[in-house]
């Protein structure tokens, strides 16, 4: 616990230093090269903070263009893996109540990342909208299908809402496993520990044509679970 406090101390200036400077980049930049910059050094920092080491295999499978990465969700730490070491530059589709958050929220919309209110049908609605929009514009998105982390370290239920995107948006959808970031930060405990966290990226999967619009999905939402599900390490 004491830890875990003494991090904190530390990782929450670290993280007002680097969305203030962040959120000047997207002034100087607009093709959001430089803020990736700051975001990986953020996050970098962060997991070196904790000595937590990141690998990643699978990048040799992503295809050319726009395409939308679904991971499952183990702690916080997963987000701090993907940003350090995802081989290519993407947009987070995040929860709401992290736009809230001073200085920090203020960054990630400066950055482009998507809010998205899972509270409010017709806002999620409009979320995914604006989430199609920025893949048509050449530009990859990242999402957590299962909405929440989770407890134990199985998979929970996935939405709807990013399958639905990615019918719209008519892109590959790229399953992502990250094992190890629920040892580094036990849910529900003010517990940190030092380790590796795995990312694994899996073949890229597309709409089967053939079948309907709700059928495409459902069969998408299953076959992203069983590839994540297949890396996983329990």
């Amino acid at each position: 616990m004491i830890r875990a406090y003494l991090y904190l101390s530390a990782f929450i200036p670290l993280t007002l230093i680097f969305s203030g400077s962040a959120i000047i980049s997207t002034f100087i930049d607009t093709s959001g090269r430089l803020y990736l910059w700051h975001a990986r050094a953020w996050a970098k920092l962060a997991l070196a903070l904790n000595m937590v080491k990141v690998s990643v295999s699978g990048a040799e499978r992503l295809p050319n263009g726009p395409v939308i990465f679904m991971s499952n969700h183990q702690s916080n730490f997963d987000i701090l893996a993907i940003l350090s070491a995802m081989p290519r530059q993407c947009y987070w589709i995040a929860k709401k109540e992290l736009f809230e958050i001073p200085v920090f929220g203020s960054s990630m919309r400066r950055g482009g990342y998507i809010p998205l209110d899972r509270g409010d049908g017709r806002k999620a609605l409009q979320s995914l909208a604006e989430a199609a929009s920025t893949i048509h514009k050449g530009k990859s998105v990242i999402m957590f299908p299962e909405g929440t982390r989770t407890q134990d370290g199985n998979l929970l239920p996935f939405k709807r809402g990013g399958f639905v995107l990615a019918r719209k948006a008519d892109v590959p959808v790229v399953p992502v496993t990250i094992n190890g970031s629920g040892k580094i930060n036990p849910a529900g405990l003010i517990r940190l520990y030092s380790g590796k966290i795995e990312i694994i990226l899996h073949p890229p999967i597309s709409f089967p044509s053939e079948l309907r619009r709700v059928e495409a999905e459902t069969w998408m939402m299953e076959s992203v679970r069983d590839q994540i599900e297949s890396g996983l390490v329990h």
